[in-house]
């Protein structure tokens, strides 16, 4: 048995099969992690989505902004935008099977010292905590109260996180930093303007995952979302978005022994480098 963590997907469906070639994965035995985003933006999201539900209990995933965004979408709480490529998931004869087994994903996936967030964890989280404030968005997202929670997720206030914060603000902070956070402040002031190289982040803010003394950071932190960062695999972080989207690559982890796979994704949508 061998456990494979993927980067974000985006819709990619022919390289994530590829992958899945490359890697010799065998769904009886073999386990795939993926870091979230797994629809939108590329060519074949649909296609995607009915695989990965078709894999039952072979897949863990943690849910990204993309996906989250289709959710909203599908309930009238956000518009699609120009570069979105949902709408065959949203015309399918079987949107509302793939859409109530997607909101049924999970936030964060805690295994042993492994971590998976599609994002980040802000600083002042431990591990218990974060799963904690996971499992209450997860709980909402499945629930009655799942259009509300859409009708109140997308905005970027507050910016930190406080233990006082109630109702929808404290929820829209844990969303916000497990799903959109790339950069923050020593002391967890999220930045979600800058997408693009360590080197242009702005002054007063680093990448989440090098703010000293981290309380998360004696686990192993598995992620994707962040693709100008590429491909980093330290002691306590694998981040995993390869831009297969713009050109790059789809990459996959074996978490046994670190081992990498890459697919190239050289006819990558558009010219741009990073999102």
């Amino acid at each position: 048995m061998a456990t494979f963590a993927i980067g974000d997907l985006q819709g990619c469906y022919k390289e994530f099969r590829q992958l899945l070639d490359l890697i010799r994965f065998d769904c009886s035995k073999d386990r795939l992690w993926l870091v979230g985003d797994i629809v939108n933006r590329g060519p074949d999201s649909l296609s995607i989505l009915r695989f990965v539900r078709g894999l039952n209990d072979a897949v863990v995933m943690v849910l990204g902004n993309h996906d989250l965004h289709l959710l909203m979408v599908a309930e009238g709480c956000a518009r699609l935008y120009r570069n979105d490529t949902l709408q065959e998931i949203l015309s399918a004869p079987d949107r509302d099977e793939l859409l109530h087994w997607l909101r049924h994903q999970r936030l964060l996936h805690v295994h042993e010292n492994h971590v998976m967030v599609h994002a980040g964890l802000l600083p002042s989280w431990d591990v218990e905590q974060a799963m904690l404030l996971a499992q209450l968005v997860e709980t909402v997202l499945r629930g009655g109260d799942f259009h509300d929670l859409c009708a109140h997720m997308y905005g970027n206030e507050p910016d930190h996180w406080d233990d006082s914060l109630e109702g929808y603000a404290r929820l829209r902070v844990i969303i916000n930093a497990m799903t959109r956070m790339r950069v923050c402040t020593p002391g967890g002031k999220m930045n979600f303007a800058h997408k693009g190289l360590v080197q242009d982040i702005p002054a007063g803010y680093l990448p989440w995952f090098e703010v000293p003394n981290r309380v998360s950071r004696e686990a192993t932190i598995i992620c994707g979302h962040w693709s100008a960062l590429g491909l980093q695999i330290r002691s306590n972080l694998i981040a995993l978005d390869t831009g297969c989207l713009w050109g790059g690559n789809l990459t996959a982890v074996r978490l046994e022994d670190r081992k990498v796979f890459q697919v190239s994704c050289a006819a990558g949508e558009g010219t741009k480098r990073w999102q």
